[in-house]
């Protein structure tokens, strides 16, 4: 197999593992609902307990989507060139954002202040108004700086995603498979993260996902975007992977257990006994847990779920609207039931569930069929979606009946 044909392989574990990954960003979402960490709105009663499993999907769900994106990126450009690809990209990811900025969001912000506002009506203008939130304005992106940040990571990637296509790579790409052969090799990459975690950080503390003002969080996200591509370009690095899984595992089991000790401690009381900054701990090891999660799962994913099935094509299809969509249905749900004196687990399932079928029935009744909103959420038309069927289905027939005729041969010469 060529290197322009591994490229083109279709990897159904990375299409499971976007899928998941969203989904899991739907039950965040949801659980941001209960925690006591600031979100546009709040139940009644929050709960320290969620906090256990809410903290541990930060520090990775994100990042394995950007792994995942960087991978489906070198993927979505096997066929392009440089031109093609960044037209692509505009298409799929900056009208939706676009759209989703102007109508989708807005009522995110609307449900957080609706005391300011008589009606939604009376609230829409300002959005108009193009002042940043949240300094007083209503123009924002939340949510949807992920695609943002994908759509910048991408057109910066341009001349690395060029050059690991090309025969040039060869050299540079034996060098790396080398090294990430060993034992720690991928886990070295820590390394490098932390790096440009030491050096920003002390300009740019907080997690923003305003762009200009985040190149901390920026840089992060970046180097897993960038670790997608790397991998994607090697089948050995994939196969890797798949071998150190479980060594990948037991490291990920090790900082969770970590990481859950120390937010259950007072660091009032346990700082006194250490040398090292507490604060410096935490950071480093939710470094290690967002790495050693993120490269485990996708071990364990090749293992399990290399394999295509028509609720994967559905849902593969559907994903990227579906995550467009899911922060405004879940507020819109969520804000009547914040005063309902239910317990919180309750309340928790109830909103998983509208939350995911109003989502889905969003994008199948209103979405999906129609090739306008098709466009606006970064789809293929229906029309263009079903010839690349064909032109699939009819390059399948022509590899099985030659595969057929080598065999045959092989036989006869026998």
């Amino acid at each position: 197999m060529t290197k322009t044909e591994n490229l083109r392989a279709r990897r159904y574990d990375l299409d499971w593992l976007r899928v998941i990954a969203i989904l899991l960003v739907l039950l965040f979402h949801v659980g941001m609902f209960f925690v006591h960490w600031d979100w546009h709105v709040k139940n009644n009663v929050t709960s320290r307990a969620f906090g256990y499993v809410m903290i541990w999907l930060h520090y990775w769900r994100m990042p394995l989507l950007l792994f995942i994106s960087g991978a489906g990126t070198i993927f979505a450009s096997s066929r392009r060139n440089k031109k093609e690809f960044a037209l692509e990209r505009s298409k799929r990811l900056l009208i939706p954002l676009i759209f989703a900025m102007l109508v989708i969001v807005p009522p995110q912000i609307y449900f957080e202040r609706i005391r300011d506002f008589a009606s939604y009506f009376d609230f829409y203008p300002t959005v108009f108004e193009f002042v940043p939130y949240p300094m007083g304005g209503s123009f924002s992106w939340h949510h949807m700086w992920f695609v943002l940040y994908l759509f910048v990571f991408s057109m910066i990637a341009i001349p690395l995603i060029s050059f690991l296509k090309s025969d040039r790579s060869l050299n540079f790409i034996t060098k790396l498979e080398n090294f990430l052969s060993r034992k720690w090799g991928f886990l070295s990459y820590i390394i490098l993260i932390v790096l440009t975690q030491v050096i920003l950080r002390p300009y740019f503390p907080e997690e923003t996902h305003s762009l200009i003002n985040d190149w901390a969080y920026f840089t992060f996200c970046f180097t897993f975007f960038v670790a997608g591509v790397m991998v994607a370009s090697s089948d050995k690095l994939w196969k890797i992977l798949l071998q150190k899984r479980r060594f990948h595992l037991y490291i990920a089991l090790i900082s969770l257990a970590l990481m859950q000790f120390l937010y259950a401690m007072d660091w009032d009381k346990i700082q006194p006994y250490l040398n090292v900054d507490l604060e410096i701990i935490w950071d480093v090891n939710a470094t290690i847990i967002a790495w050693s999660w993120v490269i485990a799962i996708v071990g364990y994913g090749q293992k399990y779920l290399n394999k295509s099935s028509k609720a994967l094509k559905y849902s593969n299809e559907g994903i990227y609207p579906f995550y467009i969509l899911h922060q405004t249905v879940i507020i819109a749900i969520a804000y009547p039931m914040i005063d309902w004196n239910e317990v919180i687990i309750v309340k928790f399932v109830l909103l998983t569930l509208l939350s995911f079928t109003v989502t889905v029935g969003i994008y199948a009744l209103l979405i999906r069929p129609f090739n306008i909103a098709r466009f606006f959420f970064g789809m293929k038309s229906k029309t263009k979606l079903a010839k690349d069927i064909q032109v699939y289905k009819s390059l399948r027939s022509v590899l099985n009946t030659t595969q057929t005729r080598i065999s045959e041969k092989i036989k006869l010469e026998d």
